[in-house]
This record gives C-alpha cells, structure tokens and sequence, in this order.
C-alpha cells in the first residue's frame, strides 16, 4: 500500500487555472474525499493522481516515487467511474477478471481473486450474468470488484454513486465503506456530495475554483469551517449566514441582535449558524424576530425558514411543531455557538 503527496500541483489550460498550488499529503491507508461544487478541480486532480491528465507544475508522488511520468498502467492505481465502463458481451465473471488477463497474472489465481471479490460486493450468485441483466447498483458493484481484483496500491472513485437512487447511494455508500475498512487500501473518493463526503472520509479536501479551501475531519470542517464558502457547502440544510456588524460584542442587522460576542473585532463580518443549534420561540423572546417564509416536514423535525437580516435563515425544531406561513416567530441564538467570519474575505475570525 502507499502514501500519495501533492506538492505545489498545478495545472492550466491556456490561460485558465484548473488546479492552484495544491498541496496535500495523504496518509496510507487513509480514505480521502475530495469535495466540491461542478468544476472545482476535484477531478483534475484524481486525473492527475492517475496520469489521465499531466500537470502543468508540481509533483506527484505515490509512496516516496515521483510518478508524474509514469504512464497510467505502470502507477498500479485502480479507477472506479461514474459511468461503469462494462463489457456488455462478458459475463460478469469475465468483467471482474478482465483486470487479470490484461496484466498477465498467472490463469491458475484467476478464480480464487475474482470469487474473493465477488464476494466481498456480494455478486456472488450473479457471476453468469451479463450487464443487461443487473441493476445500476448490481453493474456499479461489478465496477468496483473489477477494481478490488487487481489488489492496487491505491483506489480511485469518481462520483461512483452518482447515477444510483437514493435508497442504492445508502446502501452502496456503506458497501464501499466497509470494502475499503476491509482491505485497507488508500483511497480518494472524488464527489459533489456533502453527505457521500462526511459519512465516508477520514478526511475532506473542499475544493472551490481550484484550490484547497479547507481539509479537515468532517467534525473539524463541520464544527469550524475555514471560510464562508466552506460553512455554506458543509451541511443540510448549510450554515445560515448573514451580513451585519459587530460592535462591542453585539451583532446586529435588520430585525437580529445577538449579544454575548467575543468583544476583540468589530466592524462588518457575517455571522454564522447552524439550523440545529438555534431554536424557534414566541416573537420578541429570541435574538431574531421575523414571520415564517416556509416550512418542511421531514419526518424527524421541521424546518422553519424565516428572512431576517437580507437573508434566508433555517432553524431545525421538532417533528411535533405546528406553524404556518407568515405566523410571527422568534429564533433563538446563543452566542457560543455562533461562528464570525471577514466580511471581505470570507475567513473565519477566531
């Protein structure tokens, strides 16, 4: 197994910036996700990673071994993708052996790998099956045994769950979880999912515009996220922030005042929160004061969303809540778990 470590990668095309300066080591071992909104360079730099893509400057290495001019083949990773890139006129045995022909490995360990991956995705009783008879998650589990058979220094996996249904993403989700637990193998997980990211990683890379906004645990990203940017993308539903000044310890902005703040800045910032750490109560009792703008029921709780402040705030209050659109309300805000950020540069304040 191996180590990967970016240093100072970059890649440009032209005039554009695909990757800025990235800089990352990744443990053996470790599960990394790379996280980030459509073209934000999550991709770029798995493609690098794996010698689809060259970078423009920088080097890659995978254990102590700079690879950036070794072909694909000869960097030993293995690619899982969003699409599954099946045969449709193999077998599903043939699909998950396939890996081994290509490489030489000796026809007599064929059967023993292929059966120990089958396995392992439970395809165990679908081996004689072609791909026009499974499933989306059936063929996506064939996709990821053809890549546990090759036994790679290093898994690949871009967007793997992202033409599955909600209930085969969970189930799935968990599947590659306990795969990767089970062999071992360090992994970089490439998604647009903030949920795929905090329920899998060991840590996050949330990329934006090409560069690394923060890399964390998903407690360290969710519990203090780096920038604005970064507490607006991590979370369901994502932190509340609103524009507004502080003064002496107290924030205030139209129909929000919240006193109790670290006293050491003043001036603009942007105030952040999460819907679960607030609370709705009577009007005039919380540190905001508005009408309800809508609310969802989602079985476990109720999301109440008011304007307040120029912006749309969400607070989670319980399943039994009953309130309708436009009835007054308040939200109430303690200050210690408030969050502050630059209101020019979006970083947090601490």
């Amino acid at each position: 197994m191996a180590s990967v470590t970016l240093r100072n990668v970059t890649k440009r095309w032209g005039s554009f910036t695909g990757v800025n300066a990235a800089n990352l080591e990744i443990a053996d071992n470790e599960f990394i996700v790379f996280l980030g909104p459509s073209g934000c360079g999550k991709t770029t730099t798995m493609r690098m990673i794996a010698g689809l893509e060259d970078p423009t400057e920088g080097d890659i290495l995978i254990g102590e071994k700079v690879v950036n001019r070794l072909e694909p083949k000869d960097r030993d990773v293995a690619m899982v993708f969003q699409s599954y890139g099946l045969y449709p006129n193999l077998t599903v045995y043939e699909n998950i052996r396939f890996p081994l022909k290509v490489r030489k490995v000796p026809v007599a360990d064929h059967d023993a790998r292929v059966m120990r991956a089958a396995e392992m995705v439970e395809l165990g009783d679908l081996l004689h099956r072609l791909p026009k008879e499974l499933s989306g998650g059936q063929r996506q589990r064939v996709a990821l045994a053809r890549a546990v058979v090759r036994q790679p220094t290093l898994f690949l996996m871009d967007e793997p769950l992202s033409n599955l249904d909600a209930k085969l993403r969970v189930s799935t989700r968990a599947q590659i979880k306990n795969l990767q637990h089970e062999l071992a193998t360090t992994t970089i997980y490439v998604t647009h999912d903030q949920i795929e990211a905090m329920t899998l990683a060991d840590r996050v890379v949330v990329m934006e515009k090409g560069e690394f906004q923060q890399v964390g645990t998903p407690t360290e990203i969710y519990d203090r996220p780096a920038n604005t940017f970064v507490a607006g993308f991590i979370g369901s539903p994502a932190m509340n922030l609103v524009a507004g000044v502080l003064e002496g310890g107290v924030f205030t902005a139209d129909s929000i005042r919240i006193e109790g703040l670290p006293t050491a800045h003043a001036g603009p910032v942007e105030l952040g929160f999460r819907a679960e750490d607030a609370s709705v109560c009577e009007p005039g009792t919380g540190q905001v004061t508005s009408k309800v703008y809508t609310f969802e029921m989602l079985g476990d709780a109720t999301i109440v969303t008011i304007r307040a402040g120029g912006a749309m705030l969400s607070v989670k209050a319980s399943k039994d809540t009953r309130i309708e659109i436009g009835d007054p309300v308040g939200f109430a805000i303690d200050p210690a778990i408030c969050h502050l950020f630059n209101h020019e540069t979006g970083q947090r304040i601490d």
